[in-house]
């Protein structure tokens, strides 16, 4: 079951494929709207290329401004989708004002992917942190095993 709109019914799953997806539809919008396309044909085209949970709000912003829905309204679509808060910001700036949409898009796009290269950056950094843990756990007691307690004994059994 798909979620409605303004509902937060995104899971795990979803979040990540959203997180990948959201840097490449940016792109893909930009260079729509770049080559002539209205930002309704460029939602469109790129929301049935992509599909995922970007791809069928997208669509469906489409067919809202098709429809002639408010470009606020339409656009919010994509508000429950995890980081599309700028892209819905900027496009509704650009239908309310006539800013190019086409900068701020490329410009989300490489706030996403920098942002997504932080993230992984620090999960590696975390993942290295762990991994101390069962090593330690494991070879401090083989030290004190081999290396403190015969010393200890020795030392006692001079008494």
């Amino acid at each position: 079951m798909r979620p409605r709109h303004g509902s937060s019914d995104f899971g795990r799953r979803e979040r990540r494929a959203a997180a990948r997806q959201l840097p490449v539809v940016a792109d893909l919008l930009a260079s729509a709207v770049r080559a002539g396309a209205t930002p309704e044909l460029a939602a469109l085209i790129v929301g049935q290329a992509t599909g995922g949970p970007v791809g069928q709000r997208l669509a469906a912003v489409a067919r809202a401004l098709h429809l002639g829905v408010a470009p606020a309204e339409a656009w919010g679509r994509l508000a429950d989708v995890p980081g599309a808060g700028r892209l819905v910001r900027a496009a509704v700036r650009s239908a309310e004002s006539g800013t190019a949409l086409a900068n701020a898009l490329d410009r989300l796009g490489e706030d996403l992917r920098a942002a997504r290269g932080a993230t992984a950056e620090a999960s590696a950094r975390r993942a290295g942190t762990l991994v101390v843990v069962p090593l330690g756990l494991c070879f401090l007691p083989a030290f004190l095993l081999t290396g403190v307690v015969p010393v200890v004994i020795d030392m006692f059994s001079d008494f």
